[in-house]
């Protein structure tokens, strides 16, 4: 977990607690959301007038800014949209924002097949949980995920790991190859 104790200053974990940030401040039960990070002083330098609004953390060497990529389609599984993504050599790095119901395993055990009912069957277990994970890379293999859960939503704790979700992360870089 992240804290007040422990200053972060490594440019794509900055980024992806931003943009986590940033999608928190929109509540829960959002559709996944997916941004670019590209290099916070090219992006400036492009456009100088963002350079008044820049703060601590966008002054780091190496910083990343999050640009959201708008209009995603809402029909379509989050791997086959990372499969249709390759991004141009200014994208640095990507970050997917995405919710889900976290059950105890054993919950899963006795889901209908229909997959529409075995969705209602999780939204009513008693032991569910609303998670929101972040998992963002960067062009050179580095990797980070944060897991907020909506119950400890107020208190603004989140997780970080590179390993909370090893599929997504591969998922996401795969749209960095050529």
């Amino acid at each position: 977990m992240t804290s007040a104790s422990q200053p972060v200053t490594e440019p794509l974990s900055l980024a992806a607690l931003d943009t986590e940030r940033h999608v928190a401040s929109a509540g829960w039960d959002q559709p996944p959301r997916l941004f670019a990070l590209v290099s916070t002083a090219d992006l400036v330098s492009r456009e100088p007038q963002l350079a008044a609004g820049l703060t601590v953390s966008d002054q780091v060497d190496g910083a990343l800014t999050a640009i959201e990529q708008e209009d995603l389609p809402d029909n379509e599984s989050i791997e086959s949209l990372l499969g249709q993504i390759a991004w141009p050599d200014t994208v640095l790095g990507c970050a997917i924002v995405v919710e889900r119901l976290v059950v105890p395993p054993e919950a899963e055990r006795d889901l209908p097949r229909d997959r529409e009912a075995a969705v209602a069957a999780l939204a009513e277990h008693p032991d569910r949980r609303d998670v929101r994970l972040l998992a963002a890379v960067t062009r050179d293999g580095r990797s980070i995920c944060l897991l907020r859960q909506r119950e400890h939503d107020s208190d603004d704790r989140v997780a970080t790991g590179a390993d909370i979700a090893p599929g997504l992360v591969a998922a996401l870089r795969s749209t960095f190859t050529d």
